[in-house]
């Protein structure tokens, strides 16, 4: 183990040591950081907290710095090279990797989030001789930052076997949900990528049902969806100079391509060979294979569904949005049946995320002002300078996530189509396909 290694290892636990040892803001900061990372994690074991706690390291924020930050600031013996390798960690991230080789100081392993590769050694012969029993194929969820022209485990590692396509698809499912902040950790140009296709997908939201609110029963919804799902499809078959009114065969004849080539372009499309020669003799127009965009059984079944659209936060949806206007618009909303359960809901409910009382506060100020006030019984309270520290203490988000209606990379659309087809055994086995680039709608 080399030199540098080792002192990346020193540093890495001077600044676990400075993390655990403080008090005040700091200490209070690395409480409610790992309580909430713990919380989304099925697993509370010691790997896992670990885990959280070196996530806070360079992510938690205590003021307007990371504990990263601080320690650098307060660490007065530091060489150079020392502040070299501490900035750089501020690119560290986790990540879901598959082990592609085993070397003999380490791994080469691949990001499946974003398929990047890297070199990555552990920092201490504890770790080495842990290390030597992986096997490639194996996933671990770790956590790496850079040294020198190289990457080390900057956390302890969890081992999740080697996965077929059905585990590992739902392994990428759970690090979605719990790991959002790192989901293209090492890819800003993909995470750029999603949150284009967010836009894009508001925008034509907005052309098609003409304004970011709408309320319809649930059962009408679903066939504006329907609808909706159509216009898009539509409208990138246009982008692209497809024209849909056409079958397969039709398109093969007209591009001069067999029907043996198609059929290859229609699997690539996460069609099984069986439905690929279907399609190839339907007169059925090309927008059939898209898949259609449901909504839950619930929500089909409700009264009235409230959809409200933003251009980052994505499409929120919900049964209650205009019985909680009522309750604003109320002379006393104490007399109103349900009400203190229906603001309690609001102020717990994920679902109903800041994006949703940012848009209460900017068509209702003074009645939403006066509801809290009196619900909260705090008379001082006003609305623009207290509602964010109210969603704040009920960890409600201030900046939006990416939410589920983003993009994703094609490797891991293909990933999925791939698991699912194993899972409903309408695949047969059929050797790899060549690898894409870009992006697919989920």
């Amino acid at each position: 183990m080399n030199s540098i290694l080792e002192r990346a290892s020193v540093l890495k636990l001077a600044l676990t040591n400075f993390v655990y040892d403080a008090e005040g803001d700091l200490a209070t900061a690395l409480e409610s950081f790992t309580a909430e990372q713990l919380a989304k994690s099925q697993q509370k074991d010691s790997k896992q907290r670990d885990l959280a706690v070196d996530t806070f390291l360079s992510r938690g924020q205590v003021g307007d710095k990371t504990p990263l930050d601080l320690f650098v600031e307060h660490a007065s013996d530091l060489l150079e090279i020392d502040r070299t390798l501490l900035v750089n960690w501020k690119r560290n991230f986790t990540g879901l990797f598959s082990i592609q080789q085993i070397l003999s100081d380490g791994f080469e392993l691949r990001n499946w989030l974003t398929n990047k590769t890297y070199i990555a050694k552990p920092n201490n012969l504890a770790m080495l001789e842990d290390t030597s029993r992986l096997k490639p194929g194996e996933i671990l969820l770790t956590r790496i930052a850079p040294v020198d022209d190289y990457w080390t485990f900057f956390s302890p590692y969890i081992q999740m076997g080697n996965l077929g396509k059905p585990k590992l698809a739902v392994a990428i499912g759970n690090f979605k949900q719990n790991y959002k902040h790192d989901l293209y950790g090492d890819a800003p140009e993909l995470l750029a990528e999603a949150w284009k296709s967010v836009d894009r997908y508001h925008q034509d939201f907005l052309d098609f049902f003409g304004s970011d609110e709408i309320t319809l029963p649930g059962y009408q919804l679903s066939k504006k969806i329907a609808e909706f799902q159509d216009f898009m499809t539509q409208r990138s078959l246009d982008a692209a100079g497809i024209d849909a009114s056409k079958s397969l065969a039709e398109m093969a004849t007209d591009s001069g391509m067999t029907d043996e080539e198609l059929g290859e372009v229609a699997e690539a499309m996460g069609m099984d060979s069986q439905a690929a020669a279907k399609m190839l003799k339907s007169k059925e127009s090309l927008k059939m294979a898209v898949p259609k965009i449901e909504l839950p059984p619930d929500l089909k079944k409700a009264e009235q569904v409230t959809v409200l659209a933003h251009a980052q936060w994505g499409q929120t949806l919900l049964t209650t949005y205009q019985q909680f206007i009522d309750l604003l618009k109320s002379d006393n909303w104490q007399t109103v049946k349900g009400s203190d359960k229906l603001i309690r809901k609001y102020l717990e409910d994920a679902t109903v995320n800041a994006f949703v009382w940012h848009r209460l506060a900017e068509t209702h100020a003074l009645e939403l002002e006066k509801l809290l006030r009196e619900f909260l019984q705090k008379p001082e309270f006003q609305l623009k300078s207290d509602l964010d520290r109210l969603l704040r203490s009920y960890n409600k988000p201030l900046e939006p996530e990416l939410p589920e209606i983003a993009s994703v990379p094609i490797h891991l659309h293909n990933l999925f189509q791939e698991a699912l087809a194993e899972v409903t055994k309408s695949q047969p086995k059929k050797g790899e396909k060549k690898a894409t680039k870009g992006f697919q709608r989920a």
